[in-house]
């Protein structure tokens, strides 16, 4: 399936790169983290041969994977430190806020799912809903690991940017258990990652109006 993109289609997408832009400088990233996200997922997808569409889905829900938290806005994402029971509790809710937030400024059902589950865990232990192996979809599992790895080595204001090897070595230690391994194992052999932290803006500031975002793991298709 191929949607018709019209001037309304180009203008959200316009709107969904400002999100992106507004739910970094909240969280206090100093570089595009949202767009250099977007690069890698769709690098990756490129990578399984996943559809257009699939690959345009998963691109909007990487731009605004975050915006629950932006829309929350609770001084603690902020701050550095580790959060009290509550606070973990209370943050958990980000990925349903983000989703109805999705929803309200009527992106794609896909894009609204793909950013609530950007959270779950391979082993079942992650949330909103504690789904397990193929019960993510495909697309979900791509952007756990891609937004892993950019958060890691993306710098903040209140800590220094972990090393890529550093960072994939974590992905490694918890493949199978955070992680889909297939994912984390096909992650490790990309060679632009780096390259993609100073052009992401480029690779992904105008999303491709010819493109729309099948692998049979990944059925969004629009009711």
């Amino acid at each position: 399936m191929m949607e018709n993109f019209s001037a309304k289609e180009a203008e959200l997408d316009e709107r969904v790169l400002k999100i992106a832009a507004a739910t970094d400088e909240f969280e206090g990233y100093r570089t595009a983290h949202a767009s250099r996200l977007a690069a890698l997922a769709d690098q990756m997808a490129q990578t399984f041969n996943l559809a257009s569409h699939d690959r345009y889905w998963l691109r909007q829900a990487a731009l605004l994977h975050d915006v629950g938290e932006a829309v929350m806005n609770r001084e603690y994402i902020r701050n550095n430190r580790p959060l009290r029971e509550d606070e973990r509790v209370d943050m958990q809710r980000h990925t349903i806020i983000g989703e109805q937030e999705a929803a309200r400024r009527g992106l794609n059902r896909a894009v609204q799912l793909l950013v609530r589950w950007h959270h779950e865990w391979w082993n079942g232990a992650g949330y909103p809903d504690a789904l397990e192996r193929e019960q993510i979809p495909f697309a979900a599992r791509i952007l756990r690991v891609c937004d892993t790895f950019s958060a890691l080595t993306d710098e903040r204001p209140y800590r220094a940017a972990t090393s890529e090897a550093e960072a994939k070595r974590y992905l490694t230690e918890w493949a199978g258990i955070e992680f889909d391994p297939v994912i984390v194992k096909a992650f490790l052999t990309l060679e632009r990652a780096e390259k993609l932290k100073t052009d992401s803006e480029a690779s992904v500031g105008t999303i491709e109006k010819s493109e729309t975002f099948s692998r049979p793991m990944l059925i969004f298709a629009d009711s």
